[in-house]
């Protein structure tokens, strides 16, 4: 996610899923040049709660999303630039807290469509690539 200074983070492909959603463990919502932004807080890696980054964006909407659980909440809603295998584009990221979850990022099907195929079998296809922007 260059746009918000994360080099490298695992993430697992929901296609369950609508949006994609990251992990924020704090969000502070303020105002940069009279519109909504808010800052948060997330560990990059799994087991980890040392390592953190402190990321600022635009703030694209509020939705209630329901949870794998069917519980629901409403979240923060960001659009950034993905960089996945070798490609770059922009989706529309989620933020909630997924300290409990093994994967910081959910790769949900507004990032896969149309740009991949899912192979349910297979883990940990994609290498890091030169980047091609859609």
């Amino acid at each position: 996610m260059p746009d918000l200074g994360i080099d490298h983070i695992l993430a697992k492909v929901d296609t369950g899923a609508k949006t994609c959603a990251l992990h924020a463990f704090y969000i502070e919502p303020f105002d940069k040049d009279g519109t909504p932004w808010i800052r948060f807080g997330l560990h990059p890696k799994q087991d980890n709660s040392e390592e953190v980054l402190e990321c600022e964006a635009a703030v694209h909407d509020i939705r209630e999303v329901s949870d794998s659980g069917g519980h629901k909440e409403a979240r923060y809603v960001i659009k950034t630039r993905l960089h996945v295998a070798n490609r770059i584009f922009k989706a529309e990221v989620t933020l909630t807290n997924r300290d409990s979850m093994k994967y910081r990022v959910l790769l949900g099907r507004n990032a896969l469509r149309r740009r991949f195929v899912v192979d349910p079998q297979k883990s940990f296809l994609l290498d890091r690539h030169t980047p091609e922007e859609d």
